[in-house]
Protein backbone atom coordinates (compact mmCIF):
# COMPACT_ATOMS: atom_id res chain seq x y z
CA UNK A 1 0.00 0.00 0.00
CA UNK A 2 1.74 3.16 -1.20
CA UNK A 3 0.68 6.71 -0.65
CA UNK A 4 1.87 10.26 -0.35
CA UNK A 5 4.15 10.97 2.58
CA UNK A 6 6.08 13.85 4.11
CA UNK A 7 9.11 14.80 2.03
CA UNK A 8 11.43 14.29 4.99
CA UNK A 9 11.82 11.78 7.76
CA UNK A 10 12.24 12.98 11.35
CA UNK A 11 15.72 14.42 11.68
CA UNK A 12 16.74 13.42 8.15
CA UNK A 13 16.83 15.45 4.93
CA UNK A 14 15.90 13.44 1.85
CA UNK A 15 18.81 12.64 -0.45
CA UNK A 16 18.66 14.51 -3.75
CA UNK A 17 16.29 12.83 -6.13
CA UNK A 18 14.87 10.50 -3.47
CA UNK A 19 11.20 10.12 -2.67
CA UNK A 20 9.55 9.35 0.65
CA UNK A 21 6.84 6.71 0.72
CA UNK A 22 4.62 5.17 3.34
CA UNK A 23 4.66 1.39 3.01
CA UNK A 24 2.48 -1.18 4.77
CA UNK A 25 2.77 -4.90 3.98
CA UNK A 26 -0.15 -5.47 1.61
CA UNK A 27 -0.47 -9.17 2.44
CA UNK A 28 -0.65 -8.54 6.19
CA UNK A 29 -2.12 -5.09 6.59
CA UNK A 30 -2.01 -3.51 10.01
CA UNK A 31 1.04 -5.28 11.43
CA UNK A 32 3.71 -2.74 10.53
CA UNK A 33 4.14 0.70 8.99
CA UNK A 34 7.34 1.78 7.27
CA UNK A 35 8.27 5.34 6.30
CA UNK A 36 10.94 4.89 3.65
CA UNK A 37 13.21 7.13 1.61
CA UNK A 38 13.80 5.50 -1.77
CA UNK A 39 16.22 6.26 -4.56
CA UNK A 40 15.03 4.04 -7.37
CA UNK A 41 14.83 0.60 -5.77
CA UNK A 42 17.40 1.40 -3.09
CA UNK A 43 16.10 2.10 0.41
CA UNK A 44 18.14 5.01 1.76
CA UNK A 45 16.32 5.44 5.05
CA UNK A 46 13.61 3.54 6.89
CA UNK A 47 11.61 4.57 9.95
CA UNK A 48 9.58 1.56 11.21
CA UNK A 49 6.43 2.15 13.23
CA UNK A 50 5.71 -0.92 15.35
CA UNK A 51 3.22 -1.76 18.07
CA UNK A 52 0.17 -1.72 15.83
CA UNK A 53 -0.73 -5.25 16.94
CA UNK A 54 -0.49 -4.55 20.67
CA UNK A 55 -3.55 -6.13 22.24
CA UNK A 56 -2.56 -6.37 25.90
CA UNK A 57 -2.14 -10.15 25.69
CA UNK A 58 -0.04 -10.36 28.83
CA UNK A 59 -2.66 -8.50 30.86
CA UNK A 60 -5.46 -10.69 29.50
CA UNK A 61 -3.56 -13.83 30.48
CA UNK A 62 -3.12 -12.60 34.05
CA UNK A 63 -6.81 -13.32 34.63
CA UNK A 64 -6.78 -16.79 33.08
CA UNK A 65 -5.72 -20.23 34.23
CA UNK A 66 -2.77 -21.86 32.49
CA UNK A 67 -5.14 -23.84 30.28
CA UNK A 68 -7.45 -20.90 29.53
CA UNK A 69 -4.45 -18.82 28.42
CA UNK A 70 -3.37 -21.35 25.80
CA UNK A 71 -5.54 -20.14 22.85
CA UNK A 72 -3.90 -16.71 22.97
CA UNK A 73 -0.61 -18.25 21.87
CA UNK A 74 -2.04 -19.70 18.67
CA UNK A 75 -2.76 -16.15 17.60
CA UNK A 76 0.65 -14.63 18.31
CA UNK A 77 1.91 -16.02 15.01
CA UNK A 78 -0.90 -17.51 12.98
CA UNK A 79 1.43 -19.51 10.71
CA UNK A 80 3.32 -21.17 13.60
CA UNK A 81 0.41 -22.17 15.79
CA UNK A 82 1.57 -25.36 17.52
CA UNK A 83 5.12 -24.03 17.93
CA UNK A 84 3.69 -21.18 20.00
CA UNK A 85 1.68 -23.66 22.05
CA UNK A 86 4.77 -25.80 22.56
CA UNK A 87 6.88 -22.90 23.83
CA UNK A 88 4.16 -21.86 26.28
CA UNK A 89 3.57 -25.42 27.48
CA UNK A 90 7.29 -25.97 28.06
CA UNK A 91 7.42 -22.82 30.20
CA UNK A 92 4.44 -23.90 32.32
CA UNK A 93 5.87 -27.40 32.73
CA UNK A 94 9.16 -25.97 33.91
CA UNK A 95 7.36 -23.78 36.43
CA UNK A 96 5.33 -26.73 37.74
CA UNK A 97 8.24 -29.18 37.52
CA UNK A 98 6.29 -31.73 35.49
CA UNK A 99 7.39 -33.99 32.64
CA UNK A 100 4.94 -34.93 29.88
CA UNK A 101 4.80 -38.58 28.75
CA UNK A 102 7.29 -39.68 26.08
CA UNK A 103 4.57 -40.31 23.48
CA UNK A 104 3.27 -36.78 23.99
CA UNK A 105 6.77 -35.41 23.46
CA UNK A 106 7.13 -37.29 20.17
CA UNK A 107 3.72 -36.03 19.02
CA UNK A 108 4.83 -32.50 19.85
CA UNK A 109 8.00 -32.90 17.79
CA UNK A 110 6.00 -34.39 14.92
CA UNK A 111 3.53 -31.52 14.77
CA UNK A 112 6.23 -28.96 15.55
CA UNK A 113 7.96 -29.93 12.31
CA UNK A 114 4.69 -29.97 10.38
CA UNK A 115 4.17 -26.43 11.66
CA UNK A 116 7.70 -25.50 10.56
CA UNK A 117 6.80 -26.68 7.06
CA UNK A 118 3.66 -24.51 7.15
CA UNK A 119 5.76 -21.50 8.12
CA UNK A 120 8.47 -21.99 5.52
CA UNK A 121 5.93 -22.58 2.76
CA UNK A 122 4.25 -19.29 3.61
CA UNK A 123 7.59 -17.42 3.68
CA UNK A 124 8.98 -18.83 0.43
CA UNK A 125 5.84 -18.76 -1.69
CA UNK A 126 4.65 -15.28 -0.71
CA UNK A 127 8.19 -14.00 -1.34
CA UNK A 128 8.10 -15.64 -4.77
CA UNK A 129 4.64 -14.19 -5.40
CA UNK A 130 5.91 -10.67 -4.65
CA UNK A 131 8.73 -11.19 -7.16
CA UNK A 132 6.25 -12.41 -9.77
CA UNK A 133 6.32 -16.21 -9.52
CA UNK A 134 2.75 -17.42 -8.95
CA UNK A 135 3.13 -21.15 -9.58
CA UNK A 136 5.07 -22.03 -6.38
CA UNK A 137 2.35 -20.29 -4.38
CA UNK A 138 -0.46 -22.39 -5.85
CA UNK A 139 1.47 -25.65 -5.73
CA UNK A 140 2.66 -25.31 -2.15
CA UNK A 141 -0.61 -23.98 -0.77
CA UNK A 142 -2.17 -27.21 -1.95
CA UNK A 143 0.35 -28.97 0.29
CA UNK A 144 -0.48 -26.60 3.15
CA UNK A 145 -4.10 -27.66 2.94
CA UNK A 146 -3.05 -31.28 3.49
CA UNK A 147 -1.17 -30.28 6.63
CA UNK A 148 -4.13 -28.26 7.87
CA UNK A 149 -6.11 -31.46 7.53
CA UNK A 150 -3.63 -33.15 9.88
CA UNK A 151 -4.22 -30.30 12.33
CA UNK A 152 -7.97 -30.76 12.04
CA UNK A 153 -7.82 -34.51 12.60
CA UNK A 154 -6.04 -34.17 15.95
CA UNK A 155 -7.67 -31.01 17.24
CA UNK A 156 -10.83 -30.25 15.29
CA UNK A 157 -9.42 -26.91 14.10
CA UNK A 158 -7.48 -26.11 10.94
CA UNK A 159 -5.33 -23.36 12.43
CA UNK A 160 -5.85 -22.37 16.06
CA UNK A 161 -5.56 -25.89 17.38
CA UNK A 162 -5.00 -25.47 21.15
CA UNK A 163 -3.65 -29.02 20.89
CA UNK A 164 -0.24 -28.88 22.61
CA UNK A 165 -1.03 -28.23 26.26
CA UNK A 166 0.85 -28.13 29.57
CA UNK A 167 1.36 -31.74 30.58
CA UNK A 168 1.18 -33.24 27.08
CA UNK A 169 -1.31 -32.94 24.23
CA UNK A 170 -5.10 -32.71 24.16
CA UNK A 171 -5.83 -36.15 22.70
CA UNK A 172 -4.11 -39.03 20.93
CA UNK A 173 -3.77 -39.20 17.17
CA UNK A 174 -6.64 -40.96 15.38
CA UNK A 175 -6.12 -44.27 13.60
CA UNK A 176 -4.59 -43.92 10.16
CA UNK A 177 -3.15 -40.45 10.67
CA UNK A 178 0.46 -41.61 10.98
CA UNK A 179 0.13 -43.55 7.71
CA UNK A 180 -1.29 -40.48 5.96
CA UNK A 181 1.52 -38.26 7.27
CA UNK A 182 4.05 -40.80 5.99
CA UNK A 183 2.50 -40.74 2.51
CA UNK A 184 2.46 -36.94 2.60
CA UNK A 185 6.17 -36.79 3.46
CA UNK A 186 7.07 -39.06 0.55
CA UNK A 187 5.22 -36.85 -1.93
CA UNK A 188 6.13 -33.49 -0.39
CA UNK A 189 9.84 -34.04 -1.00
CA UNK A 190 9.13 -34.00 -4.75
CA UNK A 191 7.19 -30.74 -4.36
CA UNK A 192 10.22 -29.11 -2.72
CA UNK A 193 12.35 -30.27 -5.66
CA UNK A 194 9.87 -28.71 -8.09
CA UNK A 195 9.89 -25.37 -6.28
CA UNK A 196 13.68 -25.38 -6.26
CA UNK A 197 13.69 -26.15 -9.97
CA UNK A 198 11.55 -23.08 -10.58
CA UNK A 199 13.36 -20.65 -8.27
CA UNK A 200 16.89 -21.57 -7.22
CA UNK A 201 18.59 -21.02 -10.60
CA UNK A 202 15.95 -18.72 -12.03
CA UNK A 203 17.65 -15.59 -13.37
CA UNK A 204 14.92 -13.20 -12.22
CA UNK A 205 14.74 -14.77 -8.75
CA UNK A 206 18.52 -14.60 -8.33
CA UNK A 207 18.67 -10.98 -9.47
CA UNK A 208 15.97 -10.08 -6.95
CA UNK A 209 17.52 -11.92 -3.98
CA UNK A 210 21.31 -12.17 -4.32
CA UNK A 211 23.09 -9.30 -2.50
CA UNK A 212 19.69 -7.92 -1.45
CA UNK A 213 19.00 -7.30 2.24
CA UNK A 214 22.52 -8.27 3.33
CA UNK A 215 22.84 -8.59 7.11
CA UNK A 216 26.22 -9.41 8.62
CA UNK A 217 26.58 -11.94 11.42
CA UNK A 218 27.55 -9.14 13.80
CA UNK A 219 24.51 -7.03 12.93
CA UNK A 220 22.23 -10.07 13.20
CA UNK A 221 23.47 -10.75 16.73
CA UNK A 222 23.33 -7.09 17.78
CA UNK A 223 19.75 -6.77 16.50
CA UNK A 224 18.63 -9.89 18.36
CA UNK A 225 17.77 -11.90 15.26
CA UNK A 226 16.72 -15.52 15.62
CA UNK A 227 15.71 -18.46 13.48
CA UNK A 228 16.36 -18.33 9.74
CA UNK A 229 17.29 -14.64 9.92
CA UNK A 230 20.21 -15.52 12.21
CA UNK A 231 21.23 -18.73 10.45
CA UNK A 232 21.10 -17.02 7.06
CA UNK A 233 23.85 -14.69 8.27
CA UNK A 234 26.13 -17.62 9.07
CA UNK A 235 25.38 -18.16 12.78
CA UNK A 236 24.74 -21.85 13.42
CA UNK A 237 22.25 -21.44 16.24
CA UNK A 238 19.19 -23.65 16.58
CA UNK A 239 17.59 -24.31 19.97
CA UNK A 240 16.67 -27.80 18.85
CA UNK A 241 20.42 -28.50 18.78
CA UNK A 242 21.88 -26.13 21.37
CA UNK A 243 19.15 -26.47 24.01
CA UNK A 244 17.07 -29.49 22.92
CA UNK A 245 13.57 -29.74 24.36
CA UNK A 246 11.06 -32.60 24.40
CA UNK A 247 12.82 -35.39 22.42
CA UNK A 248 14.84 -33.33 19.94
CA UNK A 249 18.00 -34.82 21.46
CA UNK A 250 16.88 -38.19 20.04
CA UNK A 251 16.54 -37.13 16.39
CA UNK A 252 19.21 -36.52 13.78
CA UNK A 253 19.13 -33.46 11.55
CA UNK A 254 21.45 -30.80 10.15
CA UNK A 255 21.32 -27.04 10.69
CA UNK A 256 21.84 -25.17 7.38
CA UNK A 257 23.49 -21.76 7.46
CA UNK A 258 24.13 -19.04 4.91
CA UNK A 259 27.39 -17.37 3.94
CA UNK A 260 26.46 -13.85 2.80
CA UNK A 261 23.37 -13.06 4.85
CA UNK A 262 21.27 -11.96 1.87
CA UNK A 263 17.73 -12.86 0.82
CA UNK A 264 19.00 -15.69 -1.36
CA UNK A 265 20.84 -17.31 1.55
CA UNK A 266 17.75 -17.10 3.72
CA UNK A 267 15.71 -18.68 0.95
CA UNK A 268 18.21 -21.56 0.63
CA UNK A 269 18.16 -22.05 4.41
CA UNK A 270 14.38 -22.33 4.42
CA UNK A 271 14.39 -24.85 1.58
CA UNK A 272 16.98 -27.02 3.33
CA UNK A 273 15.17 -26.71 6.66
CA UNK A 274 12.06 -28.11 5.00
CA UNK A 275 14.08 -31.14 3.94
CA UNK A 276 15.44 -31.51 7.48
CA UNK A 277 11.91 -31.25 8.88
CA UNK A 278 10.91 -34.16 6.66
CA UNK A 279 13.81 -36.16 8.15
CA UNK A 280 12.62 -35.39 11.66
CA UNK A 281 8.99 -36.25 10.83
CA UNK A 282 10.02 -39.66 9.50
CA UNK A 283 12.08 -40.33 12.63
CA UNK A 284 9.16 -39.30 14.83
CA UNK A 285 6.83 -41.66 12.97
CA UNK A 286 9.30 -44.55 13.27
CA UNK A 287 10.17 -43.96 16.93
CA UNK A 288 6.68 -43.10 18.18
CA UNK A 289 6.07 -45.27 21.30
CA UNK A 290 2.78 -46.39 22.78
CA UNK A 291 1.61 -44.85 26.02
CA UNK A 292 -0.16 -41.93 27.64
CA UNK A 293 -0.41 -38.55 25.96
CA UNK A 294 -0.73 -36.33 29.06
CA UNK A 295 0.24 -36.38 32.71
CA UNK A 296 -2.02 -38.19 35.15
CA UNK A 297 -2.71 -35.13 37.28
CA UNK A 298 -6.13 -33.51 37.08
CA UNK A 299 -4.73 -30.23 38.43
CA UNK A 300 -2.57 -29.92 35.31
CA UNK A 301 -4.47 -31.86 32.63
CA UNK A 302 -8.24 -31.96 33.21
CA UNK A 303 -9.73 -35.47 33.10
CA UNK A 304 -11.91 -36.63 30.22
CA UNK A 305 -15.52 -35.49 30.31
CA UNK A 306 -16.63 -39.09 30.82
CA UNK A 307 -14.65 -39.15 34.06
Amino acid sequence: RLGAAPSTLPGNQDPEGARSLRRAPSAAHGVLRLIMVLSGENVKKCDPHIGLLHRGTEKLIEYKTYLQALPYFDRLDYVSMMCNEQAYSLAVEKLLNIQPPIRAQWIRVLFGEITRLLNHIMAITTHALDVGAMTPFFWMFEEREKMFEFYERVSGARMHAAYVRPGGVHQDMPLGLMDDIYEFVKNFSARVDEVEEMLTNNRIWRNRTIDIGVISAEDALNCGFSGVMLRGSGIQWDLRKSQPYDVYDQVEFDVPIGSKGDCYDRYLCRVEEMRQSLRIILQALNKMPEGEIKVDDAKVSPPKRAE
